[in-house]
C-alpha cells in the first residue's frame, strides 16, 4: 500500500550536548484519520532542542481510509509501546506526547507505565462524546463504511493536515471502544500532565476534559487555545505549544 509522502514518520537522534549531558526521548503521536505530517514542525521544534524525538505513523493511516478500516485501536496502541520501548532503551527519560486521539494514546501508555513517563502532553484529546449517534457506530459499522470526514478543523487559513476524506466506521468504533476501559484507568497516570486545549473545537467536545483532568492522579497544568481549532499543533497557536511544551520537558525530565 502506497504511503502518502505527506505521513512519513519523523526519527531524531538525542543531543544531549544541548539536554544537560542527559539523553531526552519524546514522543509525539498523531490522531485519528491524520497522520505525522500535522506533528512534524512540533517534533522538528523539539528536535532543534536536542531531544530524541519519534513521531510514528499509525498503521492504516497515511494510506487509504479503505485500509485504516482493517486496522483498529490494538493495532495504533502496539505502535505506540513499541515507539516507546525504543526511546526507553536509547534514552535516560521519556516524555510523550499526542493530539486528539494520539492524546488517548499517550494517556493509556501513562497509565500502563506509571514510572515510565517523566511527563505528558495533550492537544485537545479526546476520551468521550457527547455525540449520540455514536451509540449506533457497533451496527452501522456493519452497514456504512464510512461517515464524512473530521479532517482540517483549523482556524489558520490555506491549511491543510492532509488527512483522510472520510471517516471510516470501524475504525472509529474501535477508538471509542477504548475510551471507557482508559477511563477507569486514569487513576494509574502519575506522571505531571501539561493539557492544551482550543476553547473552540469541532471534533472532540468538551466532556473530555473534565473526565481527563479530575481521573488522573497527577499535576495537571491547563492552557487553553483561544486562537486555534481542533488541529492546534498546525494552527495559529502552535508556536505556543512548542514552546510551552519544551518548556515542561525540561521541567520534568530535568536531573534531581
Amino acid at each position: 500500500m502506497a504511503v502518502d509522502p505527506h505521513a512519513a514518520p519523523l526519527s531524531t537522534a538525542a543531543r544531549p550536548d544541548l539536554t544537560g549531558g542527559r539523553r531526552i526521548g519524546v514522543l509525539v503521536s498523531h490522531g485519528f484519520t491524520g497522520s505525522p505530517f500535522s506533528m512534524r514542525p512540533w517534533g522538528e521544534f523539539l528536535a532543534e532542542r536536542g531531544y530524541a524525538v519519534e513521531v510514528p505513523r499509525l498503521p492504516g493511516h497515511g494510506t487509504t481510509w479503505q485500509e485504516m478500516n482493517r486496522t483498529g485501536w490494538s493495532d495504533w496502541y502496539a505502535e505506540i509501546s513499541r515507539t516507546y520501548a525504543k526511546l526507553a532503551a536509547e534514552n535516560d527519560v521519556v516524555v510523550a506526547c499526542g493530539l486528539s486521539m494520539g492524546g488517548a494514546l499517550v494517556l493509556r501508555l501513562a497509565a500502563d507505565h506509571p514510572d515510565g513517563l517523566a511527563g505528558v502532553v495533550v492537544v485537545n484529546p479526546a476520551v468521550h462524546t457527547l455525540r449520540k449517534d455514536v451509540l449506533a457506530l457497533p451496527v452501522l459499522k456493519h452497514v456504512v463504511p464510512a461517515f464524512p470526514a473530521i479532517a482540517n478543523d483549523i482556524k489558520k487559513p490555506d491549511t491543510d493536515e492532509h488527512a483522510y476524506p472520510k471517516t471510516p466506521l470501524k475504525a472509529a468504533a474501535s477508538m471509542m471502544a477504548a475510551w471507557k476501559p482508559l477511563v477507569a484507568d486514569l487513576g494509574n497516570v502519575t506522571a505531571p500532565l501539561l493539557y492544551f486545549r482550543s476553547t473552540v473545537d469541532h471534533v472532540v467536545d468538551e466532556s473530555s476534559e473534565p473526565l481527563i483532568t479530575g481521573g488522573v492522579s497527577s499535576e495537571v497544568t491547563m492552557r487553553r487555545l483561544e486562537n486555534s481549532y481542533h488541529v492546534a499543533t498546525i494552527d495559529n497557536d502552535a508556536p505556543a505549544i512548542f514552546e510551552e511544551s519544551a518548556d515542561f520537558i525540561a521541567k520534568v525530565t530535568a536531573a534531581p
